[in-house]
């Protein structure tokens, strides 16, 4: 019985010598870095999605060379688009063929226009104060490739011959739950 008693002191000393050395967690410091870790992420996005601005506009104002407008000729689901791209700027330009992009926030599919029909009138001489007016016809790139119906959003791209980008331009053209 001695012996037992014994190793029943043993054991028990063992055990609070163990707990007595084991950290526990630190929970709270795991909250506070992953809390901390949130408010710099949102920061970030917010000065990203906020570009810069000020009260009177953009921080380091770019001059606006051209100024592009789309527009699509039903509310949900056109059948075509109008690109309308005027030169604001203080000289002449030259357009390089549109980028079209279809967009599914995830995926992108990408096209050039060439021209309409059997015409290729790109790359294009943009006399300042000159506009330039495109019917695209969405209905096509449907027939090349089914699934773009499912894609909400159109974008247009231009580049000078060069490769600058001038700008862009974007339309939904059907319902989607999120909207940037």
């Amino acid at each position: 019985m001695k012996r037992g008693v014994l190793f029943f002191v043993f054991l028990s000393r063992s055990l609070l010598l163990l707990a007595s050395n084991e950290v526990a967690p630190e929970g709270n410091k795991l909250i506070g870095f992953f809390l901390a870790l949130l408010i710099v992420i949102v920061l970030l996005f917010s000065i990203k999605k906020r570009g810069g601005k000020t009260k009177k506009g953009r921080l380091f104002q770019q001059g606006n060379k051209i100024k592009i407008e789309l527009e699509k000729d039903r509310l949900y689901y056109p059948d075509s688009l109008k690109l309308k791209v005027t030169n604001r700027g203080k000289s002449d330009i030259d357009l390089d063929k549109p980028l079209l992009v279809f967009d599914n926030f995830w995926l992108k599919r990408k096209f050039k226009i060439k021209g309409i029909g059997k015409y290729s009138f790109y790359p294009l001489y943009l006399e300042k104060g000159a506009t330039h007016t495109l019917e695209i016809d969405i209905t096509r790139f449907y027939l090349h490739d089914k699934k773009l119906k499912k894609y909400p959003k159109i974008k247009v791209k231009l580049f000078d011959i060069n490769g600058k980008h001038l700008g862009s331009k974007s339309v939904y053209i059907r319902k989607t739950l999120i909207r940037f």
